[in-house]
């Protein structure tokens, strides 16, 4: 008896450690994916901001010198979106215009480190966080000011509140992640820009190495103790514009609880068998030991097919043997069905539902060991920044669910529809040529501009086509003709369908 109990619990803790492993990795990894996916959608909100600046600084060059035109291109900037908390225009040091008008901070000098790195650089910017002269800790993005001589004369800025309500944190907080993980955003001193604990905002998290590895640009995941001490599992993904860097992360503790509980519920129904099997084992030694055995060969609970499936053709013929195996079967579900999620967030774009570039990836690589040939049309909607400055990005959102709604309805079961940046779709049709996937593209094209969408009304998509492996035995070459070719139809107009030429 007891080699049997040594026997029946080594296979429980063997199967746990595995699947321990695999919960970890598959956590590891989908962290990593949501960390990219928000560092993407934070570089793209500056860039969209740092463009309005650009063009409040062209309009203010043609009369630098104009005092209430600065007030009147600040106000206008800042009740125009909600990008920015506060707009500045710092000529010569000092403060000409800032709104809103309660800043009280009119003609007062500015010595601030961004200021003299700004007027060093004469370029644009996004700065540290730092304390301003209201005394708001803010991050400001600035656009440099020159006269139609080409002549320095300071720079406009957009400010970003970090302990108030700002677009910058209401953009973090829309991406919230769900099961016990959360995210935070560090700026390149390691002072957090945003944090779930409103009071850590503010803060320098220094001898932190998920910290200093994603602020030195590298982008990954790992095991890591945070600076309480817990052990984490972390994704990061840098924010190069500005050179943030963003964390997801998740307890290890919280992410194997439910494994935890899972194997709790397997001991508490597994042992009162065990103790009525160790009571007859001794009359019924070679009855009872042949189901158990064959139990306890498959007790690794592991999700493969072929083991699940010889699981269940184990014949138990009596009720406590049947139990077991319910118990291992249901544990094997639920197993199945967490990490079937957790792949399945790795691999699709969480706003649209369409594949990412990994889901993506994963199923060309497929089509190309099976040298089945494919035609792929890269599709980007046509001024899309307008829908998204004119209506906002709720709005902005729903275009982009109803044109993944349309490409889904023209698509066939095999065809692929991925979401591969801001407002870029790839859709690949496998065994179609340039000709029928010309068609295709048209037919999807003119279906998209003939829909109306509410609240935006039409809107229209330009499309690149390009074919494995006619135009590159490798993707990266294929998507490369793709992209030139979706170049040159918005280079001649938009709204058009381009076949890209072969070399």
């Amino acid at each position: 008896m007891p080699a049997a109990a040594v026997i029946l619990f080594s296979g429980l803790y063997i199967s746990y450690q595995v699947q321990k492993e695999r919960v970890i990795e598959d956590t590891l990894q989908s962290n990593h994916v949501f960390a990219s996916k928000l560092a993407s959608a934070a570089n793209h909100f500056l860039i969209s901001a740092m463009q309005q600046l650009e063009y409040s600084a062209s309009i203010i060059s043609k009369d630098i010198n104009n005092t209430e035109l600065f007030q009147a291109e600040t106000h206008r900037l800042l009740q125009q979106t909600d990008s920015f908390n506060s707009v500045v225009i710092n000529k010569l040091g000092v403060l000409e215009a800032a709104s809103p008008a309660s800043l009280n901070i009119l003609n007062k000098t500015v010595n601030s480190p961004h200021s003299k790195q700004a007027f060093e650089l004469q370029h644009p910017l996004v700065s540290r966080p730092y304390t301003s002269l209201a005394n708001n800790l803010m991050v400001i993005i600035s656009y440099p000011l020159f006269d139609q001589t080409g002549k320095y004369y300071g720079y406009i800025g957009g400010s970003l509140y970090l302990e108030q309500q700002s677009i910058l944190n209401a953009l973090l907080k829309q991406h919230s992640y769900d099961g016990g993980a959360y995210f935070y955003v560090v700026a390149d001193n390691k002072t957090l820009l945003y944090h779930p604990e409103a009071q850590r905002i503010g803060e320098q998290v220094l001898n932190n190495p998920v910290i200093e590895r994603v602020l030195q640009g590298e982008d990954g995941f790992t095991r890591v103790l945070n600076s309480q001490g817990v052990s984490m599992l972390a994704g990061f993904s840098p924010v190069k514009l500005a050179n943030w860097g963003i964390v997801a992360q998740r307890s290890e503790a919280a992410t194997l609880a439910t494994l935890d509980t899972f194997q709790g519920l397997v001991l508490k129904r597994m042992l009162p068998i065990v103790l009525i099997t160790f009571v007859l084992i001794g009359v019924l030694a070679h009855f009872i030991a042949k189901p158990l055995r064959l139990l306890a060969d498959s007790a690794n609970l592991s999700t493969n097919q072929k083991n699940v499936a010889h699981l269940k053709g184990i014949k138990s013929w009596y009720f406590e043997s049947q139990q077991l195996k319910y118990a291992m079967l249901e544990g094997i579900h639920v197993l199945q069905s967490q990490m079937g999620q957790l792949r399945q967030d790795a691999l699709t774009d969480p706003l649209t539902g369409a594949h990412n570039r990994r889901g993506l990836n994963r199923l060309l690589k497929n089509l190309m060991d099976k040298q089945i040939p494919f035609a792929v049309l890269e599709i980007d909607i046509d001024f899309f920044k307008r829908v998204n400055d004119t209506f906002g990005h709720d709005t902005g959102d729903e275009v982009l669910k109803t044109l993944t709604h349309i490409i889904k309805s023209l698509s066939r079961k095999h065809d692929i529809v991925a979401r591969t940046g801001g407002e870029e779709f790839l859709l690949v049709l496998p065994n179609e040529n340039s000709d029928s996937a010309f068609v295709i593209a048209e037919r999807l094209r003119n279906r998209v501009a003939t829909t109306a969408i509410a609240n935006v009304g039409f809107i229209n998509i330009s499309i690149g086509i390009a074919i494995w492996p006619l135009h590159g035995d490798n993707i990266e070459q294929v998507y490369k003709c793709a992209d030139n070719a979706l170049y040159k139809a918005k280079e001649t107009g938009r709204n058009k369908t381009i076949i890209a030429e072969i070399d």
